[in-house]
């Protein structure tokens, strides 16, 4: 069985009226406390897909979530595995490996779950996921 880095049980609950956390992701802003090479899940919006053609394949991938980005590496192989979560996914949910290198922290995927319907359910108001708003 695969062990998960993931320190949900040592964060505090967000504030009310904060972006909804996707289950078991760990934060970015925590990205640098697992050992070199520690399996860990992150999630968040895709803000940048690079291709360079110089990277033999390889496309480098930012999420952003509350706290901050993540570099995710998508290998040629485990892209052609999850093309279309990689291609047309707005929200992520990556399992894969810390790499530190010259002060840059990457997550080197090995699994991509396209979540993004979760972003439809914050519009729902009677959704568990939908920010909580103070009224009055």
């Amino acid at each position: 069985m695969r062990s998960i880095f993931v320190l949900m049980h040592l964060t505090p609950a967000p504030p009310p009226n904060t972006w909804p956390r996707p289950p078991a992701a760990l934060v970015a802003a925590r990205l640098a406390e697992p050992a070199n090479g520690a399996r860990v899940c992150v999630a968040g919006l895709v803000i940048l897909r690079q291709r360079p053609g110089t990277a033999k394949g390889v496309i480098f991938l930012t999420l952003e979530d509350e706290t901050g980005v993540v570099n995710v590496v998508v290998w040629r192989a485990l892209y052609e595995r999850f093309r279309r979560a990689v291609i047309a996914g707005r929200l992520l949910r990556v399992t894969g490996r810390v790499q530190r290198q010259s002060g840059v922290v990457h997550v080197l995927a090995e699994e991509i779950e396209d979540i993004s319907p979760l972003l439809d359910k914050l519009l729902d108001t009677e959704s568990d996921l939908s920010p909580r708003v103070k009224t009055g």
